[in-house]
Parts: C-alpha cells; sequence; structure tokens
C-alpha cells in the first residue's frame, strides 16, 4: 500500500518538487522513500487539522440551532472566542504545558510560544513542531468549545471567556500531558496494560463534557426550565436546520479529528475512517428507534445528538477495532446518549443542547469500549487483543477506568475552583432581567436576526 501510494506520489513530478524545495529535505531528485513519506505525513496532519478547525462551525450551528433565536449572536460569539482565545491561549502555555521539552510527570515546560525550537517549520524525521502544534491547537479549541453548549443562554461572556482561556492555557494542556504527553497516566500499568485513547474521547471530549457538567451545575438551570412541580419542561431549540447541517459539519470534521490522529499518511488512515464512518451510523439509528419508542416520534434534534454520541465514542478505539465493533461501540452510544439526556433533566441539570450526555458520558463509554473491543495495537496499547472480549481479561478495562477517573477528578475539581472563583468575583450569570429579554443586544449590542430596513428612495 505503501509502496503505491509513493510510485503514484513520485510521478507528480513538477508538485513533488515544489512541496519540497526546502534547505531540510532538498530538491525532488534527491529525495528517498523516506522523505516523501515524511512529507506526505506532514500535509495529512495539517490538512486532518483544518478539518477539525471547521468543526468549531458544527458546534456553533448545533448550539445555535437547539437554543433560542434571542441568543443566537451570543453563542456564535462563544464559539469564535474558544477558537480565538483558546489557540492563543495554547500558544502561550497550553503546548509548553502539554508537550514542552522539561517538565516532570505533571506538567511540561519550556517552548512557551513555540520557542526553543531552531527551525520550527522543519521536519526532522518526523512532523514538525509547527505541524504538531497546529494540530494539537485545534483539538484544545474543540476541548473548551463543548461546555459552551450545557452553559448557553445564561452565562455572561467576559465570564466565559476567562473559562476558555484557562481551559486551554492549563486544565485541558494538564490531562494532554499526561496522556499523549508521556506523563502521569501514561506511566501507569496494570498487569500488561497502559492506557489507550487514541483520538481523545477522554482526553478531549470527557473532559469537555465533565468541564460542561461543572458549568451547568454552577448555573442552575434557565428560567422556566422546570415547572413548579419539578418536572422538565420543554424549551425547542429555533432552528433545527442550523443544528443537523452542525451535525453533518462535525460528522466530516471527524474524519480528520480521529484519522488524523494517526498522526501520518498510510493504509490505517482508511480504516479509522471507515471505524468512524460506522460508529456514527449507528449512533443515529440506535438513538432513533429509542427515543421514537419512549417519544412515540423520532426526534430530530435526538438523532442528531446520537450520531454525534456515536463519534465521540469511537474516538478512543478507532484504531483499535474492527468494523463490526465499531458500529456496536456507536449504536450502544446512540443508546446512552438517549437515557443520560432524560437523567440529566430528571437531576435538574440544565443542558440546552445534551453536551454533558453526547461529549461526558458517551466519552466516557468510548474510553472504557477500549478494554472490551480493542483487538489491535493502536501505538498505545502495546499488544493486541487487549480487549475483554478477545481474551485479554480485565487489566484493560481497569487500566481505562482508572485514566477515566483520574481526568475526572481533575477536571471536576480545576474548573469547579475557576467557577467558583469567577462566580464570587466577576459573577458568573447574568441578570433575569438579561436572560429573559436575550443576551445578544444587552451583551453584544446587535440581534441576530432582523428584518430588512428599506428607505423610500433611497
Amino acid at each position: 500500500m505503501r509502496s503505491r501510494a509513493l510510485r503514484v506520489f513520485s510521478g507528480l513530478g513538477g508538485t513533488l518538487a515544489l512541496l519540497t524545495l526546502t534547505p531540510k529535505i532538498g530538491y525532488a531528485q534527491d529525495l528517498t522513500p523516506e522523505d516523501v513519506q515524511v512529507v506526505l505525513n506532514n500535509l495529512w496532519v495539517f490538512i486532518a487539522g483544518i478539518l477539525v478547525f471547521f468543526m468549531q462551525a458544527g458546534f456553533a450551528l448545533v448550539e445555535a440551532g437547539l437554543t433560542r433565536a434571542k441568543n443566537v449572536v451570543n453563542i456564535f460569539a462563544k464559539n469564535m472566542s474558544d477558537a480565538l482565545v483558546g489557540i492563543l491561549a495554547f500558544f502561550a502555555t497550553g503546548y509548553a504545558f502539554a508537550f514542552g521539552s522539561g517538565g516532570g510527570s505533571f506538567i511540561g515546560s519550556g517552548n512557551f510560544f513555540l520557542s526553543g525550537y531552531e527551525d520550527y517549520s522543519a521536519f526532522d524525521g518526523g512532523l514538525s513542531p509547527a505541524t504538531s502544534f497546529f494540530f494539537q491547537a485545534v483539538f484544545a479549541a474543540t476541548a473548551v468549545t463543548i461546555a459552551s453548549g450545557a452553559m448557553a443562554e445564561r452565562t455572561k461572556f467576559t465570564s466565559y471567556l476567562v473559562f476558555s482561556l484557562i481551559m486551554c492555557a492549563f486544565i485541558y494542556p494538564v490531562v494532554v500531558h499526561w496522556t499523549w504527553g508521556g506523563g502521569l497516566i501514561a506511566q501507569l500499568n496494570i498487569g500488561d496494560a497502559v492506557y489507550s485513547d487514541f483520538a481523545g474521547s477522554g482526553v478531549v471530549h470527557m473532559v469537555g463534557g465533565i468541564a460542561a457538567l461543572v458549568g451547568a451545575v454552577f448555573l442552575g438551570p434557565r428560567i422556566g426550565r422546570y415547572g413548579p412541580d419539578g418536572q422538565p419542561r420543554a424549551i425547542p431549540g429555533h432552528n433545527i436546520p442550523f443544528a443537523i447541517l452542525g451535525v453533518f459539519i462535525l460528522w466530516m470534521g471527524w474524519f480528520g479529528f480521529n484519522p488524523g490522529s494517526k498522526l501520518a499518511a498510510d493504509q490505517y488512515v482508511m480504516s479509522v475512517g471507515v471505524n468512524t464512518m460506522l460508529a456514527a451510523a449507528a449512533g443515529g439509528v440506535f438513538s432513533a428507534v429509542v427515543i421514537w419508542l419512549k417519544a412515540g416520534k423520532p426526534d430530530l434534534a435526538m438523532i442528531g445528538n446520537g450520531t454525534l454520541a456515536g463519534l465521540v465514542a469511537i474516538t478512543a478505539p478507532c484504531g483499535a477495532v474492527d468494523p463490526l465493533p465499531a458500529a456496536i461501540i456507536g449504536g450502544v452510544a446512540g443508546v446512552i446518549v438517549v437515557y443520560s439526556v432524560y437523567f440529566f433533566d430528571g437531576i435538574k441539570v440544565d443542558d440546552p443542547v445534551g453536551a454533558v450526555s453526547v461529549h461526558g458520558v458517551c466519552g466516557l463509554w468510548g474510553v472504557l469500549s477500549v478494554g472490551l473491543f480493542a483487538k489491535y495495537d493502536d501505538a498505545f496499547l502495546g499488544r493486541e487483543r487487549a480487549g475483554l472480549f478477545y481474551g485479554g481479561g480485565l487489566d484493560q478495562l481497569t487500566m481505562q477506568a482508572l485514566m477515566a477517573l483520574i481526568i475526572i477528578v481533575w477536571v471536576a475539581i480545576t474548573v469547579s475552583i475557576l467557577f467558583a472563583i469567577i462566580k464570587a468575583t466577576v459573577g458568573l450569570r447574568v441578570s433575569a432581567e438579561e436572560e429573559v429579554q436575550g443576551l445578544d443586544i444587552l451583551e453584544h449590542g446587535l440581534p441576530g436576526y432582523s428584518g430588512d430596513n428599506v428607505t423610500v428612495g433611497a
């Protein structure tokens, strides 16, 4: 497979020369097959990062569509701030804390502001620092934007900016250092089992889901969400087509999120992509069946969340499982997300878009599913047939559970401290009057929707 790709690529001639005309690589005629592979790897990871970045648009549309029209500007502003503030925060300290050349098992150090590299664009046989930073920065922005939906329609914009900054600068990077950065969790083992989270069911999605849960609890429910008898009242989203378009954009972006996490352009990229596609489809189908049976109608918003739940769940095991288990993992997530949404409604945790259930609960399921279904070494496991259902015993499942527990405790404690400080200082929630009127005008000075103003004779 690899040799065929190299033959095709070498036939591009002039294009290859343009792409590789750098002092570190040389001219096309001087390239070895290994040099070409390095170029391909960097180009693929960069393209995958672009797909992940585009997921910000998907999140914005899902969250805006599932909330009310009077808050649509606020929703888009928060998602845009996650990209703007989050990427700069990750540039300043986050990347160093996650992957810095110094530090210990708790946190990295060095390479702040991408400093300390002789040439941060140099490949040096692998991914360049620039390629690595680009891919990891868009992941960081994704992790923080997950919480936006659960905190929608009642959070002060300035307070959310502080949350976004600290998440990308410190809280999320520490989890990355513990796992992908070779720190605390990566250094643990139970028997032959070490942790595995190929693309971030736990590292990214569960982190965002736990932060979303803490935020929703600190804020309390929206005005009118629960009646005097404590029963939940529906607050319909204003634009379901927005939400479903967002689901499709996220689904497409996931083909960069999961296959891109291979960090190489090889034959395994396609199998990871197929597993991702199947899990999403199964999640949507199974959520449709469950909500149809429970509510009597195939609720499209819930089906969209079921599709996302399948994507979240397969993100950890996507490099270690066969296609049928991938579909099973996604299908189970589609069932879990429906019951999870009902559960949180029942305990009065108001999550307007289901972010806690989709990313937090199904992210946990994705992490645990590695311990059940892992058949292949995904470059983390270090062995094949590690899953319980393939004769690997309980070690891997226990290791996955330990990893999840450590992440949950870290995020719950640090985010709770952060929100407590914000609440005690600048305040976390808007006033009742602002919430009733909507955040668009009062927080941002402009409506999301307005009629055409035509002046006669103009």
